[in-house]
């Protein structure tokens, strides 16, 4: 089994508009036992202004995590069938540790400047924990020999192509919590925050980790995974990467015309292997759109 990858971010519309960098970042590594899609969004709001260098530090935390507990593949690969759930909570917690050395590192280096806290009174501002300045989310998604895994803090969402063809979400997408609070890398209980899946008794063809740019500019659920079987079919096609970016820029100035990133990785041969039966569920999920249109424009009349 080998794999490949790739991973893009784009920045949206209102963030052009506004003259606000790019808050995602995204990253992909493929190697001969493993590759890893995560994507990271930096948090909107005034306090969170370093957001854009917390998500960055958020991909690298991940890749570093996962290829720490790689050191050794074969025990890794041996030990994580038998102990997933430990060992899954166990990288969540490295990974929340290596980000906030991450970020620390470059407050000590980078002190706040006079600019950055313009937009607060000092009360406000000794209010913030330096690490809120850096906040956001994360979607992390773990192809491995036999074995695929993802933990994900805060919204985002995670897609999963199987040897059925199906495109699965192994973890709910979550638009906020209560009190409309995102769960954050930044919060003083992260490491208890995320959600995480392990599957080890289906052959993946393609993974995917996006950020909630993309669910957003979907009318549905529905159509939103269809697009991740489509992606699949043409994961060995020389333009794909150039028309993912293409598409997802289109996209970004649809919905809450959001920064996009969307990683992927995925087993070309697998994948070539199961050409048709994709290109089946391509055509079947094509009619079950057209099934629904039909239903809901009976509903409207």
């Amino acid at each position: 089994m080998s794999f490949n990858g790739f991973s893009h971010s784009v920045m949206g519309a209102s963030h052009v508009a506004k003259g606000i960098v790019c808050q995602d970042s995204s990253a992909h590594k493929v190697t001969d036992r493993y590759a890893i899609a995560v994507v990271a969004d930096g948090h909107g709001s005034k306090k969170h202004f370093r957001s854009n260098i917390g998500s960055q530090c958020a991909v690298e935390a991940t890749i570093e995590t996962i290829d720490r507990f790689y050191e050794n593949p074969e025990e890794f690969e041996e030990n994580l069938p038998k102990n997933h759930k430990m060992i899954i909570r166990n990288i969540e917690r490295q990974i929340i540790a290596a980000w906030n050395t991450k970020v620390l590192k470059h407050l000590e280096e980078n002190p706040v400047t006079a600019v950055e806290k313009k937009p607060f009174t000092a009360e406000e501002f000794e209010n913030i924990n330096p690490e809120q300045y850096y906040g956001t989310t994360l979607i992390a998604a773990v192809a491995g020999k036999g074995f695929t895994f993802g933990v994900q803090i805060g919204d985002g969402s995670l897609v999963a192509i199987f040897e059925d063809g199906e495109a699965i979400m192994p973890m709910e997408y979550e638009e906020a919590n209560p009190a409309n609070i995102t769960s954050s890398m930044c919060n003083a209980n992260a490491a208890s925050m995320f959600e995480s899946f392990y599957i080890d008794d289906k052959r993946l063809i393609a993974l995917f980790s996006s950020t909630d740019g993309l669910y957003t500019s979907f009318g549905s659920e529905y159509d939103f995974r269809d697009y991740h079987v489509i992606l699949a079919s043409q994961v060995n096609s020389p333009v794909l990467e150039a028309s993912v970016v293409k598409n997802i820029t289109k996209r970004s100035h649809f919905g809450t015309e959001d920064d996009i990133s969307l990683s992927c990785v995925f087993d070309p041969e697998f994948a070539q292997e199961k050409e048709e039966l994709l290109k089946e569920m391509i055509e079947r999920n094509k009619k079950l759109a057209a099934e629904r249109r039909a239903k809901l424009h009976t509903a409207n009349f």
